[in-house]
């Protein structure tokens, strides 16, 4: 496994044709006064429309995008925000299930969060204690991407698709 940096991680999902992303934490280091903010009520319109817009140009550069997002139920305040604050990016053409982490029970997956990019590629986000990002792997080793691919197909037909996902309180 190779150690990459956070540069070098956006200039391959940049360059990406396919994009598998499989996440399994329930919190990750936000920014902190959206978060705030939208614990508080307030619109985080703006700021998540930055979102939508980027999923929207990788769309329109006919990039697949796929996530999974295995959570626990009840949600966790951060999936409660992401539910709401995905909107934008499903609207734009991004594809999103939400799989209750009861189901995966039996499902052999990774660690941690991965990306496969082309089928080819791994790329491992290590997380510490504090939800902060640790380490991020890269690695073409073919078994691992393999096991990725089949982990996420897994996960991917368990799961809920985005607009029919409905949060247990």
């Amino acid at each position: 496994m190779e150690l990459i940096s956070a540069e070098r991680r956006s200039e391959l999902l940049r360059s990406a044709q396919s994009i598998l992303k499989l996440e399994v934490r329930d919190n990750y280091d936000v920014d902190a006064e959206m978060f705030s903010a939208w614990r508080a009520g307030q619109s985080i319109e703006g700021v998540v429309s930055v979102w939508g817009e980027r999923a929207a140009a990788r769309v329109a550069a006919g990039v697949v995008t796929r996530r999974v997002k295995v959570v626990s139920e009840p949600l966790s305040d951060y999936h409660r925000f992401i539910l709401e604050a995905s909107k934008p990016a499903i609207d734009a053409g991004e594809a999103m299930r939400w799989l209750p982490r009861r189901l995966v029970s039996t499902v052999p997956l990774p660690g941690n969060d991965f990306f496969v990019l082309n089928g080819e590629v791994v790329i491992f986000n290590v997380f510490g204690g504090a939800d902060q990002r640790a380490e991020i792997q890269f690695t073409q080793d073919s078994g691992v991407v393999k096991l990725c691919i089949s982990a996420f197909d897994t996960a991917w037909a368990l799961a809920t698709p985005y607009d029919e996902y409905r949060a247990d309180s």
